[in-house]
This record gives structure tokens, C-alpha cells and sequence, in this order.
């Protein structure tokens, strides 16, 4: 079965096409503020798509940008005192952005370009659209002029003649017709922009940001310019795949289309596949209303394997409610998969474990776990179903493992032996599929950090319930969230506590 997509554009599922090195554009965060789980959701269907490619045998160009220039960013100037200009406060929260990708175990881009690195081209891209007609000058700043473009509206299904006014309000003079939008802003960013967007109080003199010289004079880059002077810089004038969040496809995709096409006369993207949005509390998870768990707070707490399978809980395109259900959900399936290819590995790795045995049931699962997890793959990635699929294989792993030598050949030890071949077959395909296409992390520590650590633990284990004897609940509980914070799981049972390391 080839990978069928939701395609915003054919408005429909369509075969996924491409000649050769797949082309993949991302549109990358605005780094006015630490990322949060809203963000990351499109982070992580855009990696599972790259690791899915790869695993289909398509080499892969992944580029996303990082908008370094907005009103945003120049708005926290002066917040702190070592953000003293616009790139100071980029550079600061551009860490925090890539600190947050590799705790998320993204795979790396081949580049993450930057706007205040590419203004030759963004230039480039306006006078291009200025000199073939598409565009105007008007009082400094450059507009694109939407009824020239006779597509115009095609990604959103909107006639322009229905479109609202784009952009701010003291625009409106300057343009064409309403709907037209910035190309090419004259000027730095007004004080009123700078002011609403502020998280702490200007004084007398407000940021106006970073500008540069061009044919129009002194200003800055409009915003959906940016994107497209930064995709085909880095990978040319078409892009088999453009992924964004639903709530870029309009304007932001739309002009990106309008202008990278006017200004090529090629088909911009073969695909456009937006992610849908994250909820908390019903509402969109946004900075702006507050209503957000940033990445660095969540992997604490969690942990990048849950956050991964709780994203892996929903489909891409649509929309996605983060609730302690749903959190819950995903804790239990990640338990699931990680206890038991703990288990495959130890049986794996025992003398148990025999060249002769042979478990048929064990084996075939293996290979339905495979051709389930990639039929759903190739699903429009259906990702809820190539989870089930592997939670599937660790049912028939444990039954196995409960079960050996209950049936099978032990080579005529008296003895329960596993079958080394199905048990290698189920941790590959734990790995193969969970990790490298999931990208879920199936850690195994050396003998010696486990019996050193295991030993630490077992004193803090006695240390508690010495504490737990005497009454002292509270201390006990405190240990035990200690020990959940660094990774070890605590469970209590009528036989004394157990752990893991998660």
C-alpha cells in the first residue's frame, strides 16, 4: 500500500508523490516566547513524517525556519537587562526552542534558517514581485496585490472579492484593495504594536526593532515573505511537502502560495498537510491567553516518551484535547510498551534464551505487528492505529514470556526456554518501529550503572519505609516523588515496593 495523505490544497486524501529526495518544509516558531506543547505538536507529527519517509527509503530534506524578526520579539526588549535589542531576545528564546526539539528527540533539520540571516533574498523575492507586476510601492512599504493573482484564495477555498482587510490598521490607506498584504514594511515596529504586545511596561522610549536598507528605503520584512524566500533558498522553487499548523492556512500559506508562485511561475508545494491544534481547557493552547504548558515544565513531569504517545493519540489533522484522560491514556501505553520490551530484552539476553525453541504463535505476531503498524502508517499516518499495533505485539511477547516452556522445543533441557529468534524479531521490531519511526526511546543502561543505581535505590527504598513505620507519611511520599523525578517509577504492593527505571 503507497502513503496516502490529507492533502489542504486537493482538499482530500491523495497518494503521496514525490521524485526522489523528498523536499520538506516546516514553518517554523516565532521565537518570542519559550515553546509549549502547542508548538511541539507540530514538531512531532512533522518528525514521525520525516522518520516515516526514511523508513520507506526516501532521503530526506527537512528545513525549518526560525522568524527571528516580529513585533512580538521587539515588544520584551528591556524585560530583562540583558535583552537590550530585538536579537537578544531571539537569540534567547531561539536556545530555548532547540533545547526544547532535542528533549523531544526530534530528528534534526538540515538546516533551520533564520530571517535576519536571509534579508538578501527576502529582498530579492519583493523586487522580483514588484518588477513582474504583482506588487507596489506605497509610502515606503511594498504590497502584494492580491486580484493579480488569479488563484488567489485556492489553499482556503475564499473568493477574494469576500476576503476581509489583512494587516494592521494604519495599512489600510496606503493599499490597493483591503486584502492585499506586506511585503515590505517601511520603518521599524510602531509603539503601538510594541506596547500591545509587551509583557512588561515601556518607558518614554519604545523599541522600534531591528531594520534594513532597501530600493523602498529603511524597513523590515513582512511576514509571510519570509517563508518563501527561506523554503525555495534551501530547497528550490517546488516542495514536495509543506506542513504547518491549521491555523496558518490563511492568510499565511495562501500568500506564501500567491507570492512564491507569481514570482516563479512553478507549482509552490506538492502537499500541504496542516497539523490540527491542541486544546487545554477548551480553548486553543496559546501564549497569548495563557492557557499553556510550556516543553521544558511538561518533560519534566512527564517525560518524553509519554508526551510522544500522547501525541501519537490523535490524528494530525485534527484537533487534539490535552486532559488528564488523555495524559493518563498515554502513561498507561507507554508503561505498556516500555515494561514489556524490557521484559523481551531480559528473556532475550538470558540463558534461557535458545536457538531450538521455537514459539510459531510469538513469531507470526511479530510479522502482523509489522505489516498492521505499517499499513496504518501509510493510512493518512495513522498513528492511534500504529500504536495498537505494537500494544498488540507486547500481549503475545508476554504471553510468552509467562508461558515458555509450556510448549515449543527446549532442546531437551528440563527447563523454560524462549524462543531467542522470536524474542530478537520482537525487540527489533520495538526499536525499528517504536523508536526509530515513533521515536519513542527504548533505553537499556550497562549492568553496572543498573546495579549501582538499583542499589541506591533500595536504600532510598529502606529509608522510606523506615519512615512509613514511623508514622512519617509525608517524608515517605517525598522520597518516592524524588525518586518519580529522576526517572524511577515506585510502585507499593502487599509484598513491599517495587521499581523501575522509566
Amino acid at each position: 500500500m503507497s502513503l496516502v495523505v490529507t492533502d489542504t490544497l486537493a482538499d482530500e486524501r491523495v497518494e503521496f508523490t514525490a521524485d526522489g529526495d523528498v523536499t520538506l518544509y516546516v514553518c517554523g516558531l516565532t521565537v518570542s516566547d519559550d515553546p509549549h506543547l502547542g508548538h511541539a505538536r507540530l514538531w512531532f507529527h512533522a518528525d514521525v513524517l520525516h522518520r516515516w519517509l526514511d523508513y520507506l527509503g526516501y532521503d530526506v530534506r527537512h528545513v525549518e525556519n526560525v522568524t527571528d524578526v516580529n513585533e512580538k520579539i521587539t515588544a520584551r526588549v528591556g524585560e530583562r537587562d540583558e535583552w537590550a535589542a530585538e536579537r537578544d531576545v531571539a537569540e534567547a528564546f531561539t536556545a530555548t526552542t532547540f533545547d526544547a526539539m532535542r528533549g523531544l528527540n526530534l530528528l534534526r533539520a538540515e538546516v533551520y534558517p533564520r530571517v535576519t540571516e536571509h534579508v538578501p533574498e527576502i529582498r530579492g523575492l519583493v523586487e522580483t514581485l514588484v518588477g513582474k507586476g504583482y506588487a507596489y510601492e506605497s509610502n515606503g512599504s511594498v504590497y502584494f496585490d492580491v486580484t493579480t493573482f488569479e488563484e488567489y484564495g485556492k489553499l482556503s477555498n475564499q473568493d477574494v472579492e469576500e476576503l476581509e482587510a489583512q494587516g494592521e490598521p494604519d495599512e489600510r490607506s496606503e493599499k490597493r484593495n483591503p486584502s492585499d498584504f506586506a511585503l515590505w514594511k517601511a520603518g521599524g515596529v510602531s509603539e503601538t504594536a510594541a506596547r500591545e504586545h509587551a509583557k512588561h511596561a515601556h518607558g518614554d522610549v519604545v523599541p522600534e526593532g531591528e531594520t534594513w536598507d532597501s530600493p523602498w528605503g529603511e524597513g523590515r520584512p513582512g511576514w509571510h515573505v519570509e517563508c518563501s524566500a527561506m523554503s525555495t533558498t534551501h530547497l528550490g522553487d517546488t516542495l514536495d511537502v509543506h506542513m504547518g499548523g491549521r491555523d496558518l492556512v490563511f492568510p499565511h500559506h495562501e500568500n506564501e502560495i500567491a507570492q512564491s508562485e507569481a514570482a516563479t511561475g512553478e507549482t509552490f508545494a506538492r502537499h500541504w498537510l496542516h497539523v490540527g491544534l491542541l486544546e487545554m481547557e477548551g480553548e486553543k493552547m496559546s501564549s497569548s491567553i495563557g492557557n499553556f504548558w510550556t516543553v521544558p515544565d511538561a518533560l519534566d513531569e512527564l517525560g518524553v516518551n509519554v508526551i510522544r504517545t500522547f501525541y501519537a493519540g490523535a490524528a494530525y489533522r485534527s484537533e487534539q484535547a490535552l486532559t488528564e484522560e488523555t495524559i493518563a491514556e498515554a502513561e498507561e501505553r507507554w508503561e505498556r510498551l516500555s515494561r514489556t520490551y524490557d521484559r523481551a530484552v531480559d528473556a532475550l539476553d538470558s540463558t534461557e534464551a535458545r536457538a531450538t525453541a521455537e514459539d510459531g504463535d510469538l513469531r507470526e505476531a511479530v510479522d502482523t505487528a509489522r505489516d498492521e503498524f505499517a499499513a496504518a502508517m501509510n493510512d493518512d499516518l495513522n498513528l492511534r492505529e500504529a500504536t495498537a499495533a505494537l500494544l498488540e505485539l507486547t500481549d503475545a511477547v508476554n504471553r510468552h514470556v509467562d508461558g515458555a516452556g509450556d510448549s515449543g522445543t527446549d532442546g531437551g533441557d528440563s527447563g523454560a526456554a524462549y524462543d531467542y529468534r522470536g524474542l530478537r524479531e520482537a525487540v527489533e521490531a520495538f526499536e525499528s518501529l517504536g523508536g526509530d519511526v515513533l521515536g519513542l526511546q527504548f533505553e537499556t543502561e550497562s549492568d553496572g550503572d543498573v546495579e549501582l543505581a538499583g542499589e541506591l535505590v533500595e536504600l532510598v527504598l529502606d529509608v522510606r519505609e523506615a519512615e512509613r513505620a514511623a508514622g512519617n507519611y509525608e517524608r515517605a511520599d517525598e522520597l518516592r516523588d524524588a525518586l518519580r523525578d529522576v526517572g524511577i517509577e515506585i510502585e507499593d504492593g502487599p509484598d513491599g515496593a517495587t521499581y523501575r527505571f522509566e
